[in-house]
């Protein structure tokens, strides 16, 4: 199901949070020199990621340092209550990828939202309470991922984000204007309003310096007890305590559900596109596939000869979306749980006779899924909601080694429940609420221990040599599988920059409907696209947050969507 994309935006801190007026006692981040990139979509957190790489540190290390200070400086976003997706890609081509997607409490059922009636309630009856709020995966897949790949210490990692919670961090418009426009979420909780707003009950200006005591004090305990510091103890037990006190009915999360949460590794998923080869994360994030289904689908048609400015070339574009997500809806899911026919959705016959039900000169008029090889046709499509708070960072190492992460807390500041200093997410309902569909199972149901289906889809590209070209991936809900595709087309097809590829406008469909980037010389083109079928055309800005590293000729470039221009900046 595509469904138009809305922005709902949220917010949240935490008691016993302190306010300094005077940005003066925030030390610098600045690194010296170091050799690779680091794209993030904050630059407090970007310097991060650069102070790790100039110490000597791995594109891992850099990565979950940028990860630990986005949870202070982009509460909205992501953090250590959420979880995400690490895809690492090796100079030789081999790539491995960790998942520390959120997982559902052992006491939740398929009907797990649904209400004393068996009906589906109003989301938000779902969202702001302990039924949206999944075992967190982040602190889990950096450890995994840091015991494997990483050179500078554990605690190492955490001292720029313990510094920026300790003595402070300015307030952007971006979170400025989120904890506004989120206020049933921002300001769900006394913790959260004591942090972020004012006397007055309005969001603290641009330029409040905030001061997260507990959660420099937090990430302290992190860093000196690794690991076990964050599924096990005092942090575990008030983690469980918070989510089952809010939780209105039985199987809340318990003490068991954090101390068992385990962070996998994941097979990769790699296919070829014109004479790359693009690699990405497979279930339970239903992105990649989709990332690479639209790549292959496209592959058949002269894109590059077509242009960049060509409304013929989106339209392509847009058509292999909806075939792609036609199928995503279907079948992807956790596929600890359910059959995925990972195999099938990327084969190259599939693909090919997917992509030729795409027609240069018209719109398909409608889009189902398809039967790839080894697909349950027993299924049914969900509804699963949008998820919206999210970010993407990406980084390559002195030794050519590329990361592409993915965090999210799933609507901006999550459940708007706390603890510890940082918001606890709500990806449980990125679960579909309906277990069954015409008394067919939705693949993407709810079930004990299950991971939520995801969007993300953080990728790696070789060039046709082999080398390390490009890391990128995406913040935006359903836009993110699009987001990406629409990168790696810039790169490879256009031969475009990193900022460049971030920069290419945004054009997706929504069920009939048909998004063009206000602002953007696409929105000069609805009437091509009306005459070819999109009938209906919406102009509107584009809910999109990319990020990318990008090897050119003369080396490593780094960039983050240029949209948020003006937003991070402090005036």
């Amino acid at each position: 199901m595509n469904r138009l994309f809305s922005i709902p935006l949220l917010a949240a801190a935490l008691a016993g949070c302190s306010i300094n007026p005077s940005p003066e006692s925030a030390p610098p981040l600045s690194p010296t020199a170091f050799a690779g990139a680091v794209s993030a979509a904050d630059p407090r957190a970007q310097a991060a990621g650069e102070a790790m790489l100039a110490r000597g540190g791995s594109a891992t290390d850099a990565a979950i340092a940028v990860m630990l200070a986005l949870t202070v400086v982009e509460p909205q976003s992501s953090g250590i209550g959420g979880g995400g997706f690490m895809v690492r890609g090796m100079p030789d081509g081999t790539v491995a990828t960790f998942d520390g997607r959120e997982t559902a409490p052992a006491g939740a059922t398929p009907e797990w939202f649904l209400d004393e009636n068996g009906e589906v309630p109003p989301r938000s009856e779902s969202v702001r309470s302990g039924l949206s709020v999944g075992v967190p995966g982040n602190i889990a897949l950096a450890a995994k991922a840091h015991a494997a790949h990483g050179k500078l210490a554990w605690a190492d990692l955490f001292e720029p984000a313990i510094r920026l919670a300790r003595s402070g961090f300015e307030i952007n418009p971006r979170l400025n204007g989120m904890l506004e426009s989120a206020r049933n979420r921002s300001a769900h909780s006394a913790a959260a309003r004591s942090l972020y707003f004012d006397d007055q009950g309005d969001p603290r200006p641009v330029g409040t310096l905030v001061v997260n005591e507990p959660l420099a004090q937090t990430l302290e305990m992190i860093a000196g007890g690794g690991r076990e510091a964050f599924y096990s103890g005092e942090l575990a037990e008030r983690i469980a305590e918070t989510v089952s006190a809010d939780t209105p009915r039985t199987g809340a999360m318990t003490y068991a559900d954090i101390t068992g949460y385990e962070a996998k590794t994941r097979d990769a998923v790699c296919a070829p596109y014109r004479a790359y080869r693009v690699c990405t994360m497979g279930p339970p994030t239903s992105g990649g596939v989709a990332v690479l289904q639209m790549l292959g689908q496209l592959e058949r048609f002269p894109i590059a000869e077509m242009g960049v400015r060509n409304p013929l070339t989106w339209h392509l574009f847009v058509e292999s979306q909806r075939l792609a997500y036609a199928d995503r809806e279907l079948y992807l899911a956790d596929s600890d749980y359910v059959p995925v026919p990972v195999a099938g959705l990327v084969d190259r016959d599939y693909l090919a006779s997917r992509s030729g039900l795409i027609a240069p000169d018209r719109r398909l008029t409608e889009v189902t899924a398809g039967t790839p090889p080894g697909a349950d046709t027993a299924l049914a499509d969900g509804d699963e909601p949008e998820e919206h708070g999210t970010s993407h960072f990406a980084v390559v190492d002195a030794d050519q080694i590329m990361i592409s992460y993915t965090s999210t807390i799933e609507g901006a500041f999550g459940s708007g429940l706390m603890t510890g200093g940082f918001f606890l997410n709500n990806e449980l309902t990125d679960f579909s609420r309906s277990p069954t569909v015409d008394g067919q199972p939705v693949a993407n149901r709810v079930e004990a221990g299950k991971r939520p289906r995801s969007s993300m889809a953080p990728t790696v590209v070789y060039d046709p040599e082999g080398k390390p070209f490009l890391a990128v991936g995406a913040a935006g809900g359903s836009t993110i599988p699009v987001q990406t595709a629409r990168s790696i087309i810039g790169a490879i097809d256009f031969g475009l920059s990193a900022e460049e590829i971030l920069a290419l406008p945004f054009v997706m469909s929504f069920g009939d409907r048909l998004l063009l980037e206000r602002g953007t010389w696409l929105e000069e083109q609805a009437d091509a696209f009306r005459s070819i079928g999109h009938e209906q055309v919406l102009v509107r800005e584009a809910p999109v947050k990319g990020g990318a590293v990008l090897r050119t000729a003369t080396g490593w470039e780094s960039a983050r969507d240029p949209r948020l221009e003006g937003q991070i900046e402090i005036p």
